[in-house]
């Protein structure tokens, strides 16, 4: 496995997506449940446009059930660090990451593109059409990773639906809905947080700041709502029950409505990785290091923010998107963007 220098720089750009949900763009309806949300490609979603505001939504007219498009009960794809993977995985040199870009100002190390980042982006590269399953509803339709065979011949030849659906049946290229597997232009994944130099063992820190100062570390800092109040932010290590990962990271935002003593989905969640540093990653400590992820910033279940993000980074709570999002909290402004940068 390859390591790349890596660095700190302000990004905010992965909340950005936020903005596709504007009210000309989108018809107000409620989503209090992942059958309400635009994950659910199934024949009974229930949204009338695209998160572009193109009809109709992304949908399969062959089935109603949800889950079967991300998970299945038998025979998925274990090589991601996701639950009964349901689609085939690109391979971690296909994608172009971030350090393309030739920042100078890199001071964490980036690895392969992998952990919970390869399973949303089995989806959202393009590089498949979205109805592509390892194991498709209905007998006799299970076509192994690695095994060649049509994954689409489930659905007796009815394509996908939507307007940012490509006739293949893959996602068009978009800014959230279809990233491509040129990743430079997108928030790093795959990356030690905070310029590495965290660590910890069975839930106890080894190393106690992250390298990078302008990162949330060990001292809580606060943030100020809209309304003015403000909570504490600090990162976070508890044990794991994963033998192979032995330390959970996460990001505590201790607002009232967080367990203060636990992670949760609402946190701000990073992913362990078991890590040795290379010759250009002098002073870094070696063993269970956090990693960002697609799903540090956002949870694919929850419904009650734009863009599926675990903070809803200040979103106004009027007209349509007060509507969509009933459970959303008006966080502080760049929200989400602060729990991690001290800014």
């Amino acid at each position: 496995m390859k390591h790349r220098l890596f660095s700190k720089t302000a990004i905010g750009m992965i909340v950005a997506g936020a903005t596709l949900f504007t009210a000309s763009a989108v018809t107000a309806q409620p989503m209090n449940s992942i059958a309400d949300s635009w994950h659910n490609l199934g024949a009974n979603n229930s949204k009338t446009t695209t998160p572009n505001g193109g009809s109709p939504a992304n949908h399969s007219p062959a089935t109603g059930e949800i889950c079967v498009f991300c998970h299945t009960p038998h025979g998925g794809d274990v090589s991601a660090a996701v639950p009964l993977w349901n689609r085939q995985l690109g391979a971690p040199g296909d994608y172009t990451r971030y350090s393309a870009a030739g920042t100078t100002t890199f001071d964490a190390e980036e690895d392969d593109i992998g952990s919970v980042s390869i399973a949303c982006l089995s989806c959202h590269d393009g590089a498949q059409a979205i109805d592509a399953l390892i194991n498709a509803p209905g007998s006799g339709n299970y076509v192994g990773p690695g095994q060649t065979g049509d994954r689409q011949a489930w659905n007796g030849g009815q394509a996908m639906l939507g307007a940012d659906i490509d006739p293949d049946g893959s996602l068009l290229e978009g800014i959230v809905q279809n990233l491509g597997t040129d990743l430079s232009n997108d928030h790093p994944i795959s990356m030690q947080y905070g310029g590495g130099g965290v660590s910890g063992s069975g839930g106890t820190f080894s190393t106690e700041t992250t390298r990078d100062k302008d990162f949330t570390g060990r001292t809580p800092r606060l943030i100020t709502k809209a309304d003015g109040s403000q909570y504490e932010v600090v990162l976070m290590a508890g044990p794991s029950s994963n033998p192979t990962v032995n330390t959970q990271f996460w990001i505590e935002r201790g607002d009232e409505s967080q367990d203060a003593t636990a992670r949760d989905r609402s946190d701000v969640i990073f992913y362990t990785r078991d890590y040795t540093p290379t010759a250009g990653g002098a002073g870094q400590a070696a063993g269970f290091q956090p990693f960002v992820e697609c799903g540090s910033c956002h949870d694919p279940h929850n419904v009650d923010n734009p863009t599926f993000l675990r903070v809803s980074n200040g979103i106004p709570q009027t007209g349509d998107l007060a509507t969509m999002f009933p459970l959303a909290v008006n966080d502080a402004a760049s929200g989400l963007c602060l729990t991690c940068h001290d800014k």
